[in-house]
């Protein structure tokens, strides 16, 4: 049996410390962490522009409830750095290379953030035998351009234009090219019968700058995450008042518990 199982298998402490490390996946340089053990392996994967750090704040914790791997995509953290125009599915196509190039071959808890969480959605669609479980974060959607023209067609069309002007000002991210520079829209992709858990902000803005972040976008934002997440028969959503984007961060304990009962609904 391959290195890596027998180390979930029998327990032992070869990855209870953190080791910083590189590994090759398309002759490309990729920076990648493994702490915690046994069993479930729980994979990290970060926001756009994000590297493995986007998870400084919870993978202490998350190393208490099995193996983590988290890693920084190509261009971002200290992985190989690379001006290319990559698609969600060559990114999930890359962690799944991951995974084989560090002898993972059983499903792993798939725990993703923002844009991340769209690459964690293809994977699974893609790759079903791979995956146990999903955790998304304030996760990116297809369908945030909807809720702004639901809310008020007109200012949402000016307000999208000016957003998509400054994304191109800076190179086009990967989030314009998998989502509004399609037509049509893409939409959810079908992902397999997994345990489900959703955390989605609701916090509202003091003096929101977009209509997406406006009373009205928050309530719809919270309810396209509940409706999505509850589909599934093992599905889970939380909506928090408490932070914003970033809920690994200002909801350290919260994230770890969820994660903790996704991992308990995978034994059920």
């Amino acid at each position: 049996m391959r290195l890596f199982l027998l180390v979930l298998l029998l327990g032992c402490s070869a990855f209870s410390h953190a080791e910083l490390s590189l590994a090759k996946v398309k002759g490309l340089s990729i920076e990648y962490e493994i702490t915690g053990q046994g069993r479930p392996v729980i994979f990290l994967e970060a926001g756009g522009s994000a590297g493995l750090s986007d998870w400084e704040s919870v993978v202490e914790g998350f190393a208490k409830l099995g193996t983590v791997i988290r890693y920084s995509r190509v261009g971002n953290g200290n992985s190989q750095k690379l001006r290319k125009n990559y698609s969600s599915e060559e990114y999930a196509q890359e962690a799944l290379l991951l995974l084989k190039e560090l002898k993972v071959d059983e499903p792993v808890v798939y725990v993703a953030h923002s844009y991340g969480a769209y690459i964690a959605r293809v994977f699974a669609a893609a790759y079903p035998d791979k995956i146990s479980a999903l955790m998304l974060i304030e996760p990116a959607s297809e369908h945030d351009v909807d809720i702004m023209r639901e809310i008020d067609l007109a200012q949402a069309e000016k307000e999208i234009a000016q957003i998509k002007r400054d994304d191109m000002a800076n190179g086009m991210s990967n989030q314009y090219l998998d989502f509004w520079a399609k037509r049509p829209l893409p939409d959810y992709p079908a992902i397999p019968d997994v345990p489900v858990t959703v955390i989605a902000s609701v916090k509202k803005y003091e003096n929101p700058a977009v209509l997406f972040f406006s009373d009205e976008g928050r309530e719809k934002w919270g309810m396209l995450h509940k409706q999505w997440a509850e589909s599934f028969p093992r599905g889970q959503v939380v909506l928090t008042k408490k932070s914003y984007h970033y809920p690994q961060f200002d909801e350290p304990e919260m994230v770890i518990h969820e994660l903790q009962r996704l991992i308990e609904r995978t034994l059920q």
